[in-house]
């Protein structure tokens, strides 16, 4: 592969990503309650625990979009500024 195919690539992951995460913290921002109903029939958790995990998720959800997705787009990027400007 080459880099203008890597950047591409890294680049609609960057966005699907993110755009997964902007929709999943709006969610539950919007419907805290209905997001909890509907996973309290799976995961016996209390408001506050579920509220935790949450929370927990979108961080880790976020700093692996980051360093999976974002930073090697980023990378690609300066690597294909370098590889035609000379």
């Amino acid at each position: 592969m080459d880099i203008p195919t890597l950047t591409q690539f890294f680049m609609w992951c960057t966005i699907l990503n993110v755009a997964l995460l902007i929709f999943w913290s709006v969610t539950y921002m919007v419907a805290p309650n209905l997001i909890f109903r509907l996973q309290s029939k799976f995961f016996p958790l209390s408001q506050e625990s579920f509220t935790i995990v949450f929370y927990g998720f979108l961080g880790v959800f976020k700093i692996f979009v980051i360093v999976f997705n974002l930073v090697p787009w980023l990378a690609l990027l300066i690597m294909g500024c370098g590889c035609t400007g000379g």
